[in-house]
């Protein structure tokens, strides 16, 4: 993933499940710390970039609409 570009609303499937048993996040903040909404519970987390970009499995460009 580090040739990818990270965007806000980006959706991510982690490795390993959140507690709740959710595996997909909304990205929710871009920096050093890259902070994440979980899809399922709605809990929110940061992970440092480089945490993130091993655990994510893949990563989805929602169209973002230019209106």
């Amino acid at each position: 993933m580090p040739g990818e570009s990270l965007q806000l609303g980006d959706r991510a499937v982690l490795r390993k499940p959140h507690a709740c048993g959710g595996f997909e996040w909304e990205v929710v903040r871009l920096g050093a710390d890259i902070g994440l909404k979980c899809l399922k519970c709605g809990r929110r987390v940061l992970l440092p970039r480089d945490q993130f970009e091993r655990r994510a499995k893949s990563i989805a460009h929602p169209s973002h609409d230019p209106t």
